[in-house]
């Protein structure tokens, strides 16, 4: 474990002030900026602290493109065909910036943490005002003043990162928002890129994630997922304080009324936790648990350090301990070498398992990883072929597994309201992550309310309001 770099106060202090000083210049100037964000709930939490910079200049959110005076892509290298789509997009803005040579035009994320990307899109594209990294996002004030001043702007670092503190966030919910406890991944999956443009773990102290935590409480949150891409390897405070121990201390938060987690790694889900998770009664009967294959020879060629059977000992374990749970899941089809005895490993798991959802994918190689240099590998209409088949298995349960819920009573924290036919339904999550939806309205968005279970379907619960 190695101690992760902060960023200093004062460096966090003379971001302020460029952020003061470019307030006080545009001053009078109404600017609107829009932001696109791809990925992951970490990038739309990263996606969030630009916001709240440009908050504190003194932008204000566009409702369009159309209607931006800058213009952000918050960039993603995980999924298929990601540099062709932010490609794409970039370009398509090009008459935009024809028509009105003062919009501003930002590239930021994982992406641009791959410098040779960065360096194909800024040259591929001039119009592009500003490109910068992962690393680079605490330095953003300073980077947008010199765009303002019309200088093109190339900022990727490469290295660890450092952690800023401190940074403003706009946060798009009111009532339940995310909190990033670490940073990177040390696992080095052969199929995965994060490790290479978010660099390896660095974990946040104890005592700034309780105190973010406790500020959102006093403002009114009532859950709060904590953010990492491992967060079971969380070693905070010199390695003093883990993951269980961390959960034990937000518990304590008055205010909160639940808390949730993602990602967990297989390899350190650790008896330790499934305790705290029994024992805590804020902490929510739900874990995404990405399995990723079936076959413990696809799991050792992906470098998961598990096996079938030590995963499925997991399932077993948090079931007992936690007889509510909700285990979610993340898989890939078409893996290197995958054979159809290893994809039907896949499919026998996940009737094993018995997943409340899983989130499925086919393999698709990525420029710098092992996987992507390995031999066997599958042909593209296998992996469609076999994509379809386990979705079609995974669909086949949920119904049937969702009826289960049926005469149940829980409560649902609303996030939202729509119409459906005539009638309006609010809709949110349990605490186990299964979405209801029930007759109400936008009145009741943020508000706890007790439901009890009356249909359902393969993605969704139907409910109906009781008396708290």
């Amino acid at each position: 474990m190695r101690n992760p770099r902060f960023v200093s106060p004062e460096a966090i202090a003379e971001g302020r002030a460029a952020a003061s000083r470019l307030r006080e210049a545009l001053k009078g100037r109404p600017l609107h900026y829009y932001i696109e964000s791809y990925g992951c709930q970490m990038n739309d939490h990263d996606s969030e602290k630009l916001a709240g910079m440009l908050a504190a200049i003194g932008y204000q959110k566009a409702a369009t493109k159309q209607d931006a005076d800058l213009i952000l892509f918050n960039t993603c290298c995980v999924r298929e065909h990601a540099e062709k789509r932010v490609f794409g997009n970039v370009g398509a803005l090009k008459k935009q910036k024809d028509e009105n040579p003062n919009l501003l035009v930002a590239v930021c994320g994982c992406m641009m943490q791959q410098a040779e990307v960065a360096e194909k899109l800024y040259k591929r594209f001039p119009f592009v005002d500003l490109v910068f990294g992962t690393n680079e996002l605490h330095r953003f004030p300073f980077l947008l003043e010199e765009a303002l001043a019309g200088r093109r702007v190339f900022a990727v670092s490469q290295g660890e990162g450092e952690i800023a503190e401190g940074l403003p966030a706009l946060r798009e919910s009111g009532f339940s928002t995310n909190v990033t406890i670490m940073y990177g991944c040390d696992n080095f999956c052969t199929y995965c890129i994060v490790p290479y443009v978010r660099g390896r773990e660095r974990s946040r102290t104890s005592e700034s994630i309780v105190q973010e935590v406790r500020e959102l409480a006093q403002v009114g949150y009532k859950e709060i997922t904590l953010l990492g891409q491992n967060v079971n390897s969380y070693r905070g405070d010199g390695g003093e304080v883990d993951f269980p121990e961390l959960l034990r201390k937000v518990h304590e938060v008055e205010g909160i009324a639940r808390i949730r987690f993602m990602t967990s790694h297989p390899k350190d889900l650790s008896p330790r936790l499934i305790d705290a998770m029994a024992e805590l009664p804020k902490v929510c009967e739900h874990i995404h648990l990405p399995v990723q294959s079936g076959s413990s020879r696809i799991l050792a060629a992906m470098n998961r350090k598990y096996t079938r059977e030590d995963y499925l000992a997991l399932v077993t374990a948090l079931r007992q301990k936690v007889p509510a749970i909700e285990i979610t899941t993340d898989i890939i089809v078409g893996f290197p070498g995958e054979s159809e005895d290893d994809f039907q490993d896949t499919l026998s798991l996940v009737r094993e398992a018995g997943f409340s959802a899983a989130y499925t994918f086919m393999y698709s190689p990525r420029r710098g990883t092992a996987a992507a240099r390995m031999e066997g590998q599958i042909d593209e209409a296998i992996k469609k072929e076999r994509l379809a088949r386990l979705n079609a298995d995974i669909a086949a349960s949920l119904q049937e597994q969702n009826r289960r819920f049926i005469g149940q009573e829980g409560e649902v924290l609303v996030e939202g309201f729509d119409k459906r036919g005539k009638e309006t339904m609010a809709y949110g999550k349990l605490p186990c992550f299964k979405m209801v939806y029930f007759p109400g309205g936008e009145e009741l968005v943020g508000s706890l309310c007790r439901v009890r279970i009356t249909a359902a379907h393969a993605n969704s619960l139907i409910g109906e309001q009781i008396d708290n």
